[in-house]
């Protein structure tokens, strides 16, 4: 299993209140950031921007890389130089992140290279508050739908892709799409260990991963506050659920439930919770969690119901597990059809770390290589 390597490793980052990549030299870099981060020279983000910025792309030979605008969000664009017998598949490529890090420089998972990959560099919080992230998303989404033609793309094979935040903002952009007829529609959607409600930090994932790199349960709170306010107060009241009232909790309560997670995924370390104060004041400044561009899982069946063939992988050792159990469930209850991948021994964030740095993680690699590329591939032109 790949935890027990994960949880050494983390043991020794544990005086770190963020978690790096791994990078490489990473005992310089975490002096280096406490140093900083004591003197007021440099934030924490900040460096952690820095020192996640990941390996650099070299130049493929097979592919034509362009730094473009669409919308006048930056995107980077993959092009096969080989010819082609027809138009390509499209992926447009959200990164992870937690709505704060990631840029253009993350890599691309080996397999992407017959099709035309966009990447979209969407702005980060807290500078950039939500729905900034989204808007960028959808805004780079819309133009190249609009110019599949120019890119040689099947206007019939366009999928979204997303890890961790980046499958927040892939579903919420699938929602915002579904239904319009002025735009072609979207293949299909790719949600990789996606966080997708902000109402309970207390379902069984988050009980049982609370304390599991290399997501934690606070900090999937703090970068959802960050996103959402640009800022994290109200983080513990947020963490306990007082931050939504009665009658909402039991309006979601039938999409956002333990009741819902099936109970093979409840016999380690889950124990019911009684119900918190709620406090009016919170809410007020976390409200729009509620709106499904925010937290998808929230959206209506008549929006639901309307998305594509849909490919979600989960981790077991992950606080985000359970929202895509959830969603699902709520994709199949409205009749999307739903190809479904568990790493029993995956973690937050394996996919980027499958060899990684000199770390290797298998079972990252067998998720792509088994399940993602092969489900991809299925898309083939029709005739």
């Amino acid at each position: 299993s790949a935890l027990p390597l994960l949880l050494t490793v983390f043991e020794f980052l544990k005086i770190f209140s963020f978690v790096t990549p791994l990078a490489p030299n990473i005992t310089p870099a975490i002096t280096q950031t406490l140093i900083l981060e004591k003197t007021g020279l440099c934030s924490q983000i900040t460096f952690g921007r820095y020192v996640r910025q990941g390996r650099k792309l070299g130049l493929d030979p097979k592919l034509f890389i362009q730094d473009l605008q669409f919308n006048e969000v930056p995107v980077r664009v993959y092009q096969p130089k080989a010819t082609s017998d027809g138009p390509r598949r499209g992926i447009l490529f959200f990164h992870g992140g937690g709505w704060v890090f990631g840029s253009l420089g993350k890599i691309l998972p080996e397999g992407t290279s017959d099709s035309v990959v966009v990447s979209v560099q969407y702005r980060l919080a807290p500078e950039h508050k939500y729905p900034a992230a989204y808007e960028d998303c959808l805004n780079a989404t819309q133009h190249f739908l609009q110019h599949l033609e120019h890119y040689g793309v099947d206007p019939a094979r366009v999928i979204v892709c997303g890890d961790s935040a980046g499958g927040n903002l892939a579903a919420a952009v699938s929602q915002t799409l579904a239904g319009r007829s002025d735009f072609p529609k979207l293949r299909a959607q790719i949600l990789i260990y996606p966080g997708l409600q902000a109402l309970d930090f207390n379902l069984p994932s988050y009980q049982q991963n609370r304390g599991v790199p290399l997501l934690f349960r606070e900090r999937a709170a703090f970068f959802a506050l960050l996103y959402l306010n640009g800022d994290a107060l109200h983080m513990q009241e947020v963490l306990e659920g007082s931050h939504i009232p009665p009658d909402l909790r039991l309006k979601y309560r039938k999409w956002v439930s333990p009741d819902n997670i099936p109970e093979e995924f409840k016999v380690r370390g889950v124990k019911p919770l009684g119900p918190t104060d709620f406090i009016a004041e919170v809410y007020e400044t976390v409200k729009r969690f509620c709106e499904p561009n925010l937290c998808p899982l929230l959206a209506e069946d008549s929006v639901v119901h309307q998305l594509p063939e849909s490919f979600i992988l989960t981790c077991e050792y992950d606080v985000l597990r359970d929202d895509g159990l959830l969603y699902k469930k709520r994709l199949e209850d409205n009749g999307v059809r739903v190809t479904w991948y568990h790493l029993e021994d995956g973690f937050h964030g394996i996919i980027s770390l499958y060899d990684y740095c000199g770390f290797s993680f298998p079972s990252g690699k067998r998720g792509l290589d088994k399940q993602f590329f092969e489900w991809t591939s299925w898309f083939v032109p029709v005739v």
